[in-house]
């Protein structure tokens, strides 16, 4: 059980994380961009509802298939034949590309299962990569969403969401500490 561990994932806490990275961001002098599959536009989604985020918010594009990872963000073909498309390595390929494409200070990349089809015993539904170059420091995390309790589609995307604003919020503020 890990619901405890993902109560970032409801909206009241996820929207206030959301706000906070937003303000960073602006506090900072920043930008960000989004590069998504299975989240589907959550992530810009999130990022546009809060005032103020035209200041920083550079680029959100929803990468749904193969195809379009390659040709719009150079995700490497043999890449997603040797490691599939969610993958680490197709996950920090998106990040690259989105960097390179938008020129933003955070970038971050979401492939995944959100489910409720489309998992396999290797992937199950709730695996979700996620990439971050962060003003240069570039890494793939793979948060265990595949433990929720809640396997929704929704839930996954949404929980997807929180952990991608929770790094990024966690990694500007220590910044901030430096």
């Amino acid at each position: 059980m890990v619901s405890s561990k993902f109560s970032e994932c409801q909206t009241e806490k996820l929207d206030k994380t959301v706000a906070n990275v937003v303000k960073l961001l602006e506090r900072k002098g920043l930008t960000i961009a989004t590069a998504e599959s299975c989240t589907g536009g959550l992530l810009s989604e999130l990022i546009t509802s809060v005032s103020g985020a035209s200041a920083v918010f550079e680029l959100g594009i929803c990468t749904y298939s193969e195809r379009i990872k390659t040709e719009f963000l150079g995700v490497p073909a043999e890449v997603i034949q040797e490691f599939g498309v969610v993958s680490e390595q197709t996950a920090m390929s998106m990040v690259r590309g989105l960097k390179k494409c938008s020129g933003a200070d955070v970038c971050v990349s979401v492939t995944g299962i959100a489910g409720p089809s489309g998992g396999t015993a290797e992937k199950p539904v709730g695996t979700v990569y996620i990439g971050f170059d962060i003003c240069g420091r570039q890494f793939v995390r793979l948060p265990e969403l595949w433990k929720l309790d809640n396997m929704s589609r929704e839930h996954i995307r949404r929980c997807a969401a929180a952990f991608a604003f929770g790094i990024i919020e966690k990694t500007l503020m220590e910044a901030n500490s430096n």
